[in-house]
């Protein structure tokens, strides 16, 4: 990822909303996202940031902000190919997965 990236960087983002499956906590989803970090999101060159939110009703949000919409895009593809960001996507209830792709007006 790029360290200290400044704001002029960032060309695109990957905003994807979710819900935990019955019995996955919120302790789990962190330790696998820091995971993903770890041993997969920091080895992207033009990934700026990574991070998870959490709004209301139990709704999180992943959001990877890249130099581009289309980097934000090929690292989403990535993780179908990665075993430990399979195992995070493990933890989401997949019909309630709502993933967007931004690029950067101003």
């Amino acid at each position: 990822m790029i360290e200290n990236g400044s704001i002029d960087s960032i060309g695109g983002m990957e905003f994807a909303t979710f819900r935990l499956k019955e019995g996955m906590t919120e302790t789990r989803l962190i330790e696998l996202s820091n995971k993903v970090e770890s041993e997969f999101l920091s080895r992207q060159e033009e990934l700026i940031l990574h991070f998870l939110v959490r709004g209301t009703d139990g709704i999180y949000a992943d959001v990877a902000i890249a130099s581009s919409q289309e980097k934000a895009e090929e690292y989403c593809q990535q993780w179908l190919g990665n075993p430990v960001a399979l195992e995070y996507l493990e933890l989401l209830e997949k019909e309630s997965v709502n993933m967007t792709f931004w690029t950067r007006i101003n």
